[in-house]
């Protein structure tokens, strides 16, 4: 059996690996209480010691107590209704948003804009195509700007959000079966995005049949309720033995899952254009299946904050333009991270018109 002296390279790799440990250790510390999620990066998160004592299901907890008194704090943008209706189903169905005339001209503008960077994520034989509405891409977009501008879409994005730092937006189409892909599509699969609640919605420019794949939601399934709770605390522990997505932090439901859990069928919403829809992506959620060739096409909006914090942080014009500055700069260096192993990130860039199908 070799002998490992201090100076093998079998030692001095060993060391090196725990001085990396050493110096990541403050930063798994703080991801504790922040947006991570993802079991196998975190030796923290990942622990089955510390979530058979209870980690991941007080994070769980206490993110979703957070959320709920930061919804409270922005209730006044929001009506009753809406609010009511969002807490017991977890998505919200807004039909005819703008007046006919706004919604003809800004969905006529979408299909004609090709002034700006788009980027495409291709999983399975599914495309997702998108393009910022950054403030620079809004000079070009007069009804989106107008749109992103309008105080009652606003405050309910952000009440839904529960912060008042403007969801990202952007223009998306999903193509279905336009590249053949030997894995399947995981957001085909029902899923929650994360522990905590998080908001995406879409402003669908086009009618969307159950022929288009719409967007399929579990009602219901966003509530916390203690079935939830032990099912949380038994991912958990097992999370090794999960599919890829799962160790990250984006649990996939099983059929056996959703009956032990008394949920009910997933809703496809098939909606006319001119609709929003948001949901709570805390709830199980699922892109719906569609024949080859198919296409949507939307405004799509996104928002995801920290769930700890119990402030909803700030609004304004700086804060909108910042993160769409940090979103460039984040897919820059996933670019450069690519190239470096000969490949291309799982955002990448792409050319031509976006909007036309």
């Amino acid at each position: 059996m070799p002998t490992v002296t201090p100076d093998s390279p079998t030692a001095s790799s060993a060391a090196s690996s725990v001085r990396r440990r050493l110096l990541r250790a403050p930063l798994w510390v703080l991801q504790v209480l922040h947006l991570s999620k993802s079991f196998e990066d975190n030796p923290l998160l990942g622990s089955r010691l510390l979530n058979r004592l209870g980690l991941h299901v007080v994070r769980v907890v206490l993110a979703h107590l957070v959320t709920r008194w930061r919804a409270w704090l922005l209730s006044p943008w929001a009506s009753a209704g809406d609010r009511r209706a969002f807490r017991q189903q977890g998505y919200l169905v807004v039909p005819d948003v703008l007046p006919a005339n706004a919604f003809d001209t800004l969905a006529a503008e979408v299909r004609a804009f090709d002034g700006a960077e788009a980027r495409e994520c291709v999983q399975g034989d599914t495309v997702n195509r998108r393009t910022p509405l950054d403030p620079a891409a809004r000079e070009a977009l007069p009804g989106c700007r107008a749109l992103l501008e309008d105080r009652e879409v606003r405050g309910l994005l952000q009440w839904a959000a529960t912060t008042l730092r403007p969801p990202l937006a952007f223009v998306e189409q999903v193509f279905h079966a336009r590249q053949q892909d030997d894995r399947p599509d995981p957001q085909k699969h029902l899923h929650a995005d994360t522990f905590h609640p998080t908001m995406k919605a879409w402003l669908f420019l086009e009618p969307v049949p159950l022929e288009k794949g719409p967007f399929c939601f579990i009602p219901g399934s966003h509530r916390l309720t203690w079935a939830r709770l032990r099912w949380e605390y038994r991912r958990s522990l097992g999370w090794r033995q999960a599919d890829r997505y799962s160790r990250r932090g984006s649990p996939r439901l099983t059929e056996a899952d959703r009956q032990s859990l008394g949920l009910p069928e997933p809703l496809p919403m098939v909606i006319p254009a001119n609709t929003l829809v948001i949901a709570n992506t805390f709830g199980f959620h699922a892109r719906g299946r569609a024949p080859a060739g198919s296409a949507r096409l939307a405004l799509y909006f996104d928002s995801r904050t920290n769930p700890f914090n119990p402030l909803p942080g700030f609004g304004g014009g700086w804060v909108d333009a910042l993160q769409y500055r940090v979103l460039q700069r984040r897919r820059e260096r996933q670019d450069r991270a690519a190239a470096r192993h000969g490949g291309r990130s799982s955002w990448h860039r792409v050319h031509g018109d976006l909007a036309k199908h």
